[in-house]
């Protein structure tokens, strides 16, 4: 009854009234009312878009006030101690590792920066997935670094919350979440593919509800324990969810969601009960019970599963056997069941259904500050594992959805109490290995490794999608968080059964991405898996492995190595099973993963290491051990295939995958734990080593890949006897070699070697206990290169380079070698070494890599030395340095430096005990005739006289005799069989089959054996049954017997000879001085030396038979006929001086020939030196100017019909007028309070300064008063290079053909200089040099001031009919049509906007400005680059370059199209007195200009223009003398403004009396009191600052200083124009003479210079006419303007020429407080946050980058805003990126930062997130390009924006 009224009412009302109800003592009336109330209200069958319901809830629960208010009382009771803030992707936050006790701690911008973190190891990162702030949880993080707000630990002193605040609360939201529930069930579809649109809508329908959900999170923790309650509250879930009895909607919507259950694969437990007996829905899963986790997750459409058949069909493997774990899986219901209890169950379930939608996973996680909900929500997550790993199975935006899901388990699983719990309750373990298991189980196939038919081993199939977008991820990252914690850890490393399931994982991954070498033809297709297997065996199998080994560092933990060995060599065993494997790897085949290996590499390691362990009690029986070795080397044998170019047919990926294999990120996972299995084998028995055979080789190598395989042999062998990485280094001593060996390869900045040294053992993050950390490790190996700026060069980074001693002592290229991706990095090691050597005087030659001391073995690996005192090894050794001695074809340099380094290694490392002696050495007996015993000491000097070798018929031998290398066969172990290994001819088809021999020695043999391939030779045929046969018929064998005679000594001494090419190198007296240290670094002569020394200190007979050797020394003698070495040696020798001299005679040839040459040249320029004195450096233009043409080659004058041009690159710019007054550059705002006025600038100075006079005067002249060009004016530059203009021409056409790629547009014009490669878009045309009547330009001219006058005058007049007729003259010509278009060019290079600024746009008198206008930007801007004065004087580096005298004649060809009025005619008005002319009926028309307003500088410009070219010098000065006395009386005039009336009233007394002096003219005194005297008639500008009276009192010092200042700016001016016109020279001076310098640089002063303290700016006045007449006429001009006010005229007046040079804005020391401040700043525009906001540096204007939302006429913010600041050049900071992007025209660049990091280095993106400071050197470099406008030189990576930035 009441419900049905309450609606109507006010929602308030009912609410409060409600309200009251409930709070009495008997409430059922109010629930009972409550309840229809909400029934009417949240009917879920009304359409979610409907607010109303939403409106009500609201009222409700705020329970009759305004929910504001109700939020803030709510927040007052807010008891919380965490922050939670939860935010989604893109966010940025800050990581403390200082901080952190879980490394995936992480905090908000504001708790981090309210925290103390200074000197920490903080950075600042972009959230890829989203995540939560965990200040105040001391779980994650250590409380010292809570921030002020969470440390206080608030919630204790908050007052308890009043029961009947949230009474409402807890009434009405159950409904309201059940209500979301409703819809998200009804919604909901099996998604097929066409419905993922519709999903998407269901939850855009709910985004309100579910965002007020979020709102209610925020409210603190009072209304966040309620919200736990009802989610949490199973009672509540039943009452509600399954709905009452009548309600037919609310049970179908049940239905709903139980038959989604079923459809997910997943039944409710009742169900599962019945489904035993009767066909309940777990029927459709394909068998009831566990087996529903072994098929396929259910097809949904038939469709779906025909597809998977097909694809399995396609597989040549056959069916998929798909593999049963039900045995295993301890409890099958992990995948199967679920049952939802609660409302918190249910949403999870629907967030996982809907693929987790962000709102709703903001809202799960808000709530986690709760701590009984984390504990629910976590136990909840848990059980809903499988179903997530299921849905991302199925998912088709897997990648957001894995951001999502890791989103919420690295909140929960980082925490260690939380994670252990877990594990304890849920079997979070379990379920996590078998979601894994089961995962990969979708994608098996059969493997193909060893042996392929009955292969029963399955590995993952890496073309799968799972494996190549990298699916598993989340599921991974997951699991290796949780092993992060120790006490998880344990529990897994207690579970056997669960080591055995994550074992059988790994063994999924054992021999995955086969390589079968391709021997035929190249493969068609690359296939790209790699990347897949390489990411999966480094994410699944490795990083686990380091998490576990974390655990395993202490005695403790001995049990834990024990049980993993155990069940990896299980596994392994297992896994051979599986392939078949016996003792012969399959030929051909490589795979780089073997994650079982390594598991039992590094477990075996580190419990040798760190748990004390024996090393015998974990290796198992001697076969197994062999098996185990094989394909560990395999992977190294094919590694040198592959660098000797062996496996080319398979394509570049097959390079790839051995790059990636040594590659820092993989390497310590893989490449370090093979190589330290593979030594192990020697072990077992004191010296059988017996190891497995490799592959079968069945060919012969190409002799070009001979020599790499042997030299990699020998390095690997090296490899294996001298790193000590993971055989008792300590982890300190590891770290450094790493790193050394990094930075010997190049120079590292700081992040390249952080990331080039691999993780483990040394975490770099989180310094472990006693253990060294990386920067104090760095500072001890390596100097800090700070960056060098050389402007124009590349922008440098710090650098850090190896410290001298570093390359001294511990440089070790084994390790480079080890380490190095390319092999170009070991050469560059290598170079960087000889060039140290060099530079620090040890070495000069060519050095060879040095020999590095080892660490000890640990006491375990002693066995591994043996393998340097075997028999076999030293014959290897003899065998080779015999045929190095006998210059043998295959032997480089290289292979000598490996054999010596493998006999100092056995040196050094001496066997200790010598009984073994007497035990009978299994099987070595065969060699007794080669060496008595193992020991190498004892080898070194035993003489092998004879040798006897087999060889075919055929081979040189035997008819030469010549002693070919001699080659042994390997013991074989078991029978006394002895295999042969033969080697023939090219065109015979070898096949080895190789008994169980020692595998490095087999190796080397093969190679040995193959390495001759003329002479083929065979083994010592000792054998008696010899079993096997070589396919096809072999030449017969002859047995040889060869005489030798040596033994190793005798043999490296005579080596010592041959290397050094002089005879007896070494006396017999040689080993009395020796001195070790000496030998440390230098070539191989040093190298045998060091060896000999050393076997000489050793044993006293060594020591007897080097004496004897040296003695007795005489040159190498084969058996037959003297060695061609010797003369080989000589001839060098010799060639090498005879190749010296020719080039001296050719260098002293060509210097000759260049002096006369020179000399030639020198007098074509000057036929008389004396005469160019005098004349200056102009004599080039006296003769006809020659250029010669970049393009064809030809020198020769520019013609009228064939002009010649420079090549330029016009530029707008706007440089000039940003200028300011003040020497300090302008602060870039990072906060509300500062900001940036524009007012001061030079340009806006000036436009204020033409639309004032705009207003007054007449337009014509207005615009002759003035310069624009400040702002947009043109720029012009040139590389100085020319070319004729028809070749120009056709040049641009071939360009516009050319398809390639250019940084430029042709079609604008653009083109790069043939020549030097420079950036252009134009050709100014050179003037055809005028010899004849050049001559008398600028003789000294003796004429009288009032003559040139006239003459000027004269000239001037002359300019009336003159346009006329150069145009009818030169119509036709080329020349003038060229210079035409230039103009042309000229105006387009700037906008419409900066041209016109008269009143009638398009009016001759528009141009006319524009054009001299161009001239004055050019003159300014040279001077801004010349520093700002002429006082370095010289023809500064822009001169050669320079175009302004080109620039000129074209400006003035183009000017004389306009007649100045000879009325009007500034010239009369500067040199005549005229008559008053108001009678000549002044009618309307405004006034000129008057003479003091208007700009000198521009005057002078206008009459060189307008005048005929060439100009005479007498002329030219003559101006300038008439411009410089209006100049001054500017100055004065202005000057006189700012003096105090009492001054002025002085001033113009002493004026007056010294007016009768005789030179009263050029007296400052006398003209400044004429001045005041007339500028204070009429309406005086005096009247209006009468009341502002300056402090300071004038002194004649201080009125003569302003005044020169007043007047510099156009002497400069004048001075450089008189420069580029007539080549003078500027003479340089220091400032303070600068005035008078330029003075008589200029002839104002026609005596000598005067001393600089008595300079008189007015002494240099001439005037025309009586001075006092002129200036009382210029001053009345002032004083007679009727309609202006005097504060008008006199802001006129006073005008501002000194401008400072232009400067960017000054930035901040810190990055952090302009990102901090700009990076959430709104927009000024659209007043959004824009996603790429970036600054203007010239301006610091605040941009959208890329935003859309500024766009005008499709043209983005940041284009525009170049285009209005500096005239389409942009500079601007990008805040996310700390980068500087150029706009310059319709091309970008990035420029680089100019924030470094500590370490020098830039960060762009901000991924690193270090602390970033202004780095002033590279903001200089940025400044100066920007003012010198050579970005487009500087840059080379220039791109088209398209209007897009």
């Amino acid at each position: 009854m009441m419900a049905a009224s309450l609606p109507r009412r006010d929602k308030k009302a009912t609410a409060g009234h409600l309200k009251a109800d409930l709070n009495r003592a008997d409430n059922s009336s109010g629930v009972r009312q409550l309840q229809e109330l909400l029934d009417s209200v949240l009917n879920p069958e009304k359409p979610a878009a409907d607010t109303e319901a939403l409106d009500w809830c609201k009222c409700l629960i705020a329970g009759g006030e305004g929910f504001d208010e109700f939020c803030k009382t709510v927040r007052s009771y807010d008891n919380a101690t965490l922050c939670g803030l939860v935010w989604t992707a893109n966010f940025v936050a800050y990581r403390c590792r200082t901080c952190g006790i879980s490394p995936c701690m992480s905090l908000c911008a504001e708790c981090f920066n309210n925290g103390d973190h200074t000197g920490h190891d903080f950075n600042m990162f972009r959230s890829q997935a989203g995540g939560a702030c965990d200040c105040g949880d001391a779980n994650v993080m250590r409380e010292s670094g809570f921030c002020r707000l969470h440390r206080l630990r608030t919630g204790e002193n908050v007052p308890s919350i009043p029961r009947d605040l949230l009474l409402m609360s807890e009434m009405v939201l159950p409904h309201f979440i059940l209500c979301i529930i409703q819809y998200l069930r009804d919604g909901y579809i099996e998604p097929d593919t066409s419905t993922e649109r519709d999903l998407q809508k269901v939850l855009q329908q709910l985004e309100p509800q579910i965002s007020f959900l979020e709102e209610l999170t925020k409210m603190g923790g009072a209304m966040r324990t309620v919200l736990t309650k009802i989610l949490t509250n199973q009672q509540t879930f039943k009452e509600l969810s399954m709905g009452q009895e009548e309600n037919l909607y609310a049970q179908k919507n049940y239905d709903k969601y139980l038959s989604a259950l079923q459809n997910s694969g997943l039944v409710s437990l009742e169900d599962k009960a019945q489904g035993a007996t009767a066909d309940a829905p777990v029927g459709a899963e394909g068998g009831a019970g566990a087996m529903v986790l072994l098929g396929t997750p259910a097809p949904e459409s038939p469709d779906e599963s025909s597809k998977e058949e097909d694809q399995d069909a396609g597989q040549s493997v056959g069916q998929r056997k798909r593999v049963k774990l039900s045995s295993s899986t301890k409890d099958p219901c992990i995948i199967e069941s679920l049952k939802h209890k609660c409302f918190l169950e249910e949403l999870l379930f629907w967030t996982i259904k809907y693929e987790f939608p962000q709102k709703m996973v903001t809202f799960l996680l808000n709530m986690l500050p709760d701590q009984d909900y984390k504990i629910t929500f976590t136990k909840t997550f848990v059980q809903h594992y499988a179903f997530i790993m299921k849905t991302l199975m199925k998912s088709h935006e897997s990648d957001t959805m894995s951001n999502r899901i890791v989103h919420i388990s690295v909140q929960l699983f980082s925490n260690e109490e939380l994670a252990r719990h877990v594990t304890e309750e849920c079997q979070l373990l379990d379920i996590m290995v078998t979601v894994l298991l089961y995962m990969m189980e979708s994608c098996l196939i059969k493997s193909e490794l060893q042996d392929e038919e009955n292969s029963r081993h399955v590995v993952v199939n890496c073309s799968e999608a799972l494996l190549k977008n990298n699916t598993y991820w989340p599921l991974v990252s997951d699991f290796i968080n949780i092993l992060s914690h120790q006490s998880v850890a344990k529990k897994f490393l207690e579970d056997h059964s669960l080591l055995m399931l994550w074992m059988s994982f790994v063994s999924f991954f054992q021999g995955m991405n086969l390589n079968k070498r391709e021997l035929n033809e190249h493969v068609e297709f690359e296939s790209q898996t790699y990347y897949a297997a390489f990411a999966a065996e480094l994410e699944a199998c490795a990083q686990p492995m380091w998490g576990l080994l974390t655990h395993c560092k202490v005695k403790e933990t001995q049990e834990y190595s024990k049980t993993v060995v155990r069940y990896c060599l299980e596994t392994l065993q297992i896994w051979f099973d599986a392939i078949g494997f016996i003792d012969e790897p399959a030929p051909n085949q490589v795979t780089f993963h073997l994650p079982l290996h390594r598991y039992y590499a590094m477990f075996l390691s580190k419990a040798v290491k760190c748990q004390g362990l024996d090393l015998d009690s974990l290796l198992p029986d001697q076969e197994m051990l062999m098996k185990i070795m094989v394909h560990p080397l395999q992977i190294q044998a094919s590694l040198s295939e592959i660098h000797s170019n062996m496996w080319v047919r398979n394509g570049l990926q097959i390079k790839g995958q051995a790059m990636t294999y040594v590659q820092s990120h993989f390497c310590n996972s893989m490449i370090d734990p093979d190589i330290y299995l593979i030594p192990h084998i020697p072990f077992v028995h004191q010296d059988s080593i017996r190891t497995t055979s490799s592959q079968h080789q069945n060919a012969v190598l190409d002799s070009e890949q001979e020599r790499p395989m042997l030299e990699g042999a020998l390095t690997f062998l090296v490899m294996l006897t001298s790193l000590r990485v993971h055989l008792g280094m300590t982890d300190d001593e590891i770290l450094r070699g790493e790193m050394v060996s990094q930075l010997c390869m190049n120079d590292r900045t700081h992040s390249a070697l952080l990331d080039l040294i691999p993780e483990n053992p040394n975490p770099k993050s989180g310094i472990v206990p006693g253990s060294c950390s990386f920067e104090e490790m760095l500072s001890a190996v390596a100097d800090f290169k700070a960056p060098v700026f050389e402007p124009g060069g590349s922008m440098q980074q710090g650098m850090y380079t190896p410290k001298a001693e570093v390359w001294e002592k511990e440089f070790d290229p084994i390790m480079v070698v080890l380490r190095t991706v390319y092999r170009r990095d070991v050469q560059s090691a290598m170079d960087r070494y000889s060039a140290f050597l060099k530079q620090s005087g040890i070495h000069t030659g060519n050095p060879w890599p040095p020999y590095k001391e080892r660490t000890a073995l640990h006491p375990c690996y002693k066995g591994l030395i043996k393998l340097l005192h075997c028999k076999t090894l030293h014959i290897v050794i003899f065998t080779l340095l015999y045929k190095i001695w006998m210059d043998h074809p295959n032997m480089s340099e290289h292979v000598l430096c490996m054999v010596l380094y493998l006999i100092e290694l056995g040196l050094d490392n001496q066997v200790q005990d010598n009984k073994e002696d007497e035990e009978p050495c299994i099987e070595e007996h065969c060699h007794d005739s080669w060496f008595p015993g193992t020991n190498l000491l004892s080898n070194l000097h035993h003489v092998i006289n004879f040798v006897r070798v087999r060889v075919p018929e055929t081979a040189p031998e035997v008819k030469r005799e010549a002693p070919p290398s001699t080659s042994t066969e390997a013991s074989s172990y078991g029978q006394n069989s002895r295999r042969l290994t033969g080697n023939w001819r090219e065109n015979l088809r070898e096949a080895q089959v190789f008994s169980l021999v020692a595998e490095r020695r087999r190796k080397f043999q093969e190679i040995i054996n193959r390495s001759n391939t003329e002479a083929a030779q065979v083994v010592r045929p000792k054998s008696t049954s010899t079993r096997w046969v070589p396919p096809g018929t072999p030449p017969q064998l002859v047995t040889e017997i060869l005489e030798i005679r040596e033994s190793m000594l005798s043999l490296l001494i005579k080596l010592h000879q041959k290397l050094s090419s002089k005879q007896n190198s070494l006396s017999a007296s040689w080993l009395e001085d020796t001195d070790t240290s000496r030998h440390a670094h230098g070539d191989g002569i040093t190298a045998i030396e060091r060896i000999l020394t050393k076997a000489a200190t050793r044993s006293c007979q060594i020591k007897r038979s080097i004496q004897d050797i040296c003695g007795k020394v005489c040159p190498p003698v084969p058996p037959k006929k003297n060695s061609p070495a010797d003369k080989k040696t000589m001839d060098k020798e010799e060639r090498r001086q005879r190749a010296r001299e020719r080039q001296q005679k050719l260098l002293a040839e060509f210097a000759s020939r260049q002096k006369s040459f020179m000399e030639t040249a020198m007098d074509v320029e000057s036929p008389d030196t004396e005469a160019a004195m005098d004349l200056g450096a102009s004599e080039v233009m006296e003769s006809e100017v020659l250029y010669d043409c970049v393009i064809c080659g030809q020198s020769g004058p520019s013609t009228e019909d064939r002009p010649t041009g420079l090549v330029v690159l016009l530029q707008a710019s706007s440089v000039l007028g940003h200028r300011c007054q003040s020497k300090e550059a302008k602060k870039l705002p990072t906060s509300d309070e500062e900001h940036i006025y524009a007012a001061d600038t030079c340009g806006v100075a000036h436009d204020v300064r033409l639309t004032l006079m705009q207003r007054f005067f007449k337009d014509s002249s207005c615009l002759q008063s003035v310069s624009i060009g400040w702002d947009g004016g043109v720029y012009v530059q040139t590389c100085g290079h020319t070319l004729h203009i028809d070749c120009h021409k056709s040049y641009m056409e071939s360009l516009r053909n050319d398809q390639v790629l250019q940084g430029f547009s042709v079609d604008k014009g653009e083109f790069t200089c043939p020549l030097c490669r420079q950036f252009a878009n134009s050709v100014l045309p050179c003037r055809p040099g005028r010899g004849s009547e050049a001559g008398a330009w600028h003789t000294p001219t003796s004429k009288k001031t009032f003559v040139l006058v006239k003459e000027v005058e004269d000239l001037q007049e002359k300019l009336g009919p003159f346009p006329v007729r150069v145009l009818l003259k030169t119509t036709e010509s080329n020349l003038s049509k060229e210079m035409e278009l230039v103009i042309k060019d000229v105006k387009n290079t700037t906008q419409k906007k900066y041209m016109d600024y008269g009143k009638n746009p398009g009016s001759p008198d528009n141009d006319f400005l524009f054009m001299y206008s161009v001239a004055r930007t050019n003159l300014e801007l040279e001077l801004v680059h010349r520093g700002g004065n002429l006082c370095s004087g010289g023809a500064s580096a822009s001169a050669k370059r320079s175009c302004l005298n080109q620039l000129f004649h074209v400006l003035a060809m183009h000017m004389r199209l306009y007649s100045i009025d000879s009325a009007y005619n500034p010239w009369t008005k500067l040199t005549q007195v005229t008559q008053d002319r108001e009678a000549d009926g002044f009618d309307e028309e405004r006034p000129e200009v008057p003479m003091l307003f208007r700009d000198v500088p521009s005057l002078l410009i206008i009459f060189v223009l307008t005048m005929p070219q060439p100009l005479r010098k007498e002329h030219f000065s003559c101006v300038v003398k008439m411009l410089y006395n209006l100049q001054f009386t500017q100055a004065v005039a202005a000057l006189s403004t700012k003096f105090s009336p009492e001054e002025r009233q002085a001033w113009r007394a002493s004026g007056a009396l010294k007016k009768n002096l005789e030179n009263a003219d050029s007296s400052c005194e006398a003209l400044l009191g004429h001045v005041i005297a007339e500028l204070s008639k009429d309406k005086s500008v005096y009247e209006v600052n009468a009341e502002e009276l300056s402090s300071s009192v004038w002194s004649p010092q201080s009125i003569e200083f302003s005044l020169q200042q007043f007047c510099l700016p156009f002497l400069r001016l004048s001075c450089l124009l008189q420069h580029h016109l007539y080549g003078d020279d500027l003479t340089g001076c220091p400032e303070e003479e600068e005035f008078m310098s330029l003075a008589v640089c200029l002839g104002l002063s026609p005596s000598a210079p005067q001393p600089p303290n008595v300079v008189h700016s007015a002494s240099y006045l001439n005037w025309a006419v009586g001075a006092f007449d002129l200036v009382t006429q210029w001053c009345a001009e002032v004083t007679g303007l009727s309609q202006m006010q005097a504060d008008q005229s006199l802001a006129l007046l006073v005008q501002e020429p000194q401008w400072t040079a232009p400067r960017l804005l000054q930035l901040p020391d810190n990055y952090n407080i302009i990102f901090q401040y700009y990076h959430r700043k709104a927009c000024s525009a659209c007043k959004k946050v824009p996603k790429d906001p970036a600054l203007c540096l010239v301006c610091g204007a605040f941009v959208c980058l890329k935003g859309v939302c500024c766009k005008q006429q499709g043209v983005c913010e940041c284009v525009l805003h170049s285009q209005h600041c500096g005239a389409a050049t942009g500079i601007f900071l990008l805040i996310n990126a700390s980068v500087i992007i150029i706009i310059r025209g319709h091309r970008f660049c990035l420029w680089g930062s100019v924030y470094l990091d500590a370490h020098g280095e830039e960060d762009r993106d901000l991924r690193r997130g270090k602390p970033l400071f202004l780095c002033e050197e590279r903001y200089r470099v940025l400044e100066q390009q920007w003012g010198s406008h050579t970005f487009d030189h500087i840059n080379k990576r220039w791109g088209p924006h398209y209007n897009g930035l």
